[in-house]
């Protein structure tokens, strides 16, 4: 995997400064601290490529990384962090929301869920968002090393409950990194 050539391009607050050379962007999303940047690190093989923090709320912009010259993957601020002044929270919505519904170039997006934690109420809208404008989505279950045999179990039968099938991921143990390829591959193939 480590073979790929990443690279970090813009962070963007404004679509305005969306890169504009129409590549295929592959979109994670989730609440503050579940792991989109860990997973955007094993991903691409780069430990560092995405800024990862213990401080929830830290992305407040749209990254975008190139990868392998041939598309993007895009980490989008995590949602649900109570710590943001309340203008803050409502300038992301509109950001997100503008990114999601007007972005010609996005070709899938990961929800990124805390095993532990499963579907809390802004996922569950973001799902049903997704589904409603039509755009391709997988479920990723990160934080699977925290967890032991049966609590892995019980988190992904309770994520299951929503209807999807999640691809269970590690940062720690590299779990799930191929499976998420696979899929993340065959879609970027079919456009």
């Amino acid at each position: 995997m480590s073979s790929l050539k990443a690279e970090f391009v813009v962070s963007s607050g404004k679509p305005d400064t969306f890169p504009s050379d129409r590549l295929p962007e592959v979109a994670f999303l989730g609440r503050s601290n579940v792991g989109k940047s860990s997973l955007i690190n094993a991903l691409t093989g780069y430990k560092k490529l995405a800024f990862t923090s213990n401080t929830p709320g830290r992305t407040q912009t749209i990254n975008f990384y190139r990868v392998d010259e041939q598309y993007y993957f895009v980490d989008l601020p995590g949602y649900g962090y109570a710590r943001v002044p309340k203008g803050f929270t409502e300038q992301w919505k509109i950001l997100i929301d503008q990114y999601l519904q007007d972005r010609e170039s996005l070709m899938l997006s990961c929800i990124v869920l805390d095993t532990r934690r499963g579907w809390m109420e802004k996922d569950l809208d973001l799902k049903q968002w997704l589904e409603h404008y039509g755009r391709p989505y997988i479920v990723v279950a990160t934080k699977m090393d925290k967890l032991n045999q049966s609590e892995q179990e019980r988190g992904l039968r309770a994520i299951r409950e929503e209807g999807v099938d999640p691809l269970p991921f590690s940062a720690l143990s590299g779990r799930g990194v191929r499976e998420i390829w696979q899929v993340i591959t065959k879609t970027l193939q079919s456009r």
